[in-house]
């Protein structure tokens, strides 16, 4: 299954050959086309430093630990801004950057490490309900699991009952 673009490869490139070729601003085109700056921003850059292969959707990339702590180096040891780090990378979305800086930040280079997604297998904390066995109840059980349906008819009525009176009377 396809992940869903919000803007597909041709609007992209007619924004970017709008800046690049007919040389508007980029401000006039996020006016024109009604999107923010920054994404004509991101793909006027992207388009320069790869092409028009910069321009096509990312399918969902998983980074080595390795890879994520050179980004971070680089990123200190020349002063990137995100953008700039995102584009000599090729990451396409600059706030995985600043997810990778809080959790080295955290926990070191741990938190680099990848993580496995969805539920963890163990519950060891639920608990299922009793099976139906397939043995006949005792009298005993018979009786108490009519006493408790007793009982519940009996606060059911009891509820229906304070009802109709608040209907019937209601207060001034």
């Amino acid at each position: 299954m396809e992940r869903k673009v919000k803007y597909d490869y041709a609007f992209k490139l007619e924004c970017v050959e709008l800046v690049l070729k007919k040389h508007y601003s980029e401000s006039y085109v996020s006016k024109l086309k009604q999107i923010p700056r920054w994404n004509i921003r991101k793909w006027v850059s992207f388009y320069r430093g790869y092409g028009e292969i910069g321009l096509l959707p990312r399918i969902n990339q998983s980074y080595s630990a390795e890879f994520k702590l050179k980004v971070l180096r680089t990123i200190k040891k020349e002063s990137l801004s995100l953008m700039d780090s995102g584009i000599r990378f090729n990451i396409p979305n600059i706030a995985i950057i600043s997810k990778w800086k809080k959790d080295f930040t955290n926990f070191g280079i741990e938190g680099l490490k990848s993580k496995s997604k969805g539920r963890t297998i163990s519950m060891s904390d639920y608990k299922r309900k009793k099976r139906k066995s397939d043995k006949p109840l005792t009298r005993e059980e018979e009786l108490l699991n009519e006493n408790e349906r007793l009982r519940c008819e009996n606060e059911l009525l009891k509820k229906l009952d304070a009802l109709i009176q608040a209907r019937r009377n209601p207060k001034p």
